[in-house]
């Protein structure tokens, strides 16, 4: 959920979950994304509810070791903890937290965070000493009860290659960012997932894999041409942050990125989308009608990605009957 209000949650997930999808995941956009995947956990009833993401750096691990321990036990083990470390400017000016080594930061915020879960859970001396973070004070009165499903998957958002060989290395599984071109995700992303899973003496097949690129689809060609515009803004949106530059240097579009940069410093979100042509969209997404969609996901996701986001707008019976049949034949061998 990124937009819309709290209080629509409820319905929301009773009808994602009559539509068939198998996980509910909620954003720290214009919400709290811990509020909003209670409420999610709370009316699900098969589905997995999952942040993703929520902002680590903007809170203690901590705080969101508590906040995580409680939606497990509330939701009977379906919870999923998304993180992801949004960019310097967000952290520091908008949420006035420490920023530095987010790759290194990440890394630790998540093993401080299962050494909490550990301490709670067996009942074992909290002792977590680190880089960035240390825990030593867990009196009985503030050490939560142990819970029936402890092992909660961790996921974070990642981009960049350090951040990759985070989640290969320790989470279990990795949210692909959509600003990723299939080439980036073949040449940079797989090989770094698969560097930081070969530290920990795992594979790939360890790591559940999310997304990643964009899904255009419509049931005819206006619809489908309106979502390429929509697509080219938000493309043009990522490209301008610098963050994301090495996607755009990867396919040597270097000179378009700074443009955009310096469009955002001047105000001109509106005329952005413009700087991105059919060709760099080609790469970003998939195109293709409600006919061959699904055939198209699963042939380019199919490789890499065991889940993934994906919708068509819903406005009458018929479309939501598009829609499950979508899923069902997504979720099909």
């Amino acid at each position: 959920m990124q937009g819309g209000l709290v209080a629509e949650i409820p319905a929301k997930v009773r009808k994602a979950e009559e539509l068939g999808y198998d996980f509910f995941a909620t954003s720290e956009t214009k919400h709290n994304p811990f509020v909003t995947a209670a409420l999610a956990a709370e009316h699900a009833e098969r589905a997995q509810v999952r942040t993703s993401i929520a902002l680590a750096f903007a809170r203690s691990p901590m705080d969101t070791a508590y906040m995580a321990w409680d939606l497990q036990s509330l939701s009977g083990g379906r919870f999923q903890l998304g993180l992801g470390s949004q960019v310097r400017g967000h952290i520091v000016r908008r949420f006035n937290m420490p920023w530095g080594r987010p790759a290194a930061r990440m890394r630790e915020y998540i093993q401080a965070m299962r050494h909490i879960w550990g301490s709670w859970q067996d009942g074992t001396r909290l002792n977590f000493q680190g880089d960035f973070y240390n825990f030593n004070l867990m009196p009985p009165f503030f050490t939560p009860d142990p819970i029936e499903h402890p092992d909660i998957k961790v996921y974070i958002a990642a981009v960049n290659e350090r951040m990759l060989q985070v989640a290969g290395e320790v989470c279990d599984g990795a949210l692909l960012h959509s600003f990723g071109t299939f080439k980036y995700i073949n040449e940079v992303v797989m090989p770094n997932l698969q560097a930081g899973a070969d530290k920990a003496g795992r594979t790939l097949a360890d790591i559940d894999i999310n997304g990643g690129g964009y899904v255009i689809t419509g049931p005819n060609e206006e619809h489908i041409e309106r979502s390429r515009q929509e697509v080219k803004n938000a493309i043009s949106f990522y490209a301008s942050t610098r963050s994301y530059a090495p996607v755009m240097n990867h396919h040597g579009w270097n000179d378009t990125a700074q443009k955009l940069y310096r469009m955002s410093v001047d105000n001109k979100w509106s005329e952005m989308g413009a700087l991105i042509t059919d060709e760099m969209l080609d790469e970003f997404a998939i195109v293709a009608g409600y006919d061959d969609v699904v055939d198209r996901i699963k042939e380019t996701y199919g490789p890499f990605a065991s889940s993934l986001s994906f919708s068509i707008p819903v406005n009458s019976g018929e479309d939501e009957e598009v829609l499950k049949d979508m899923i069902a034949r997504l979720q099909s061998d």
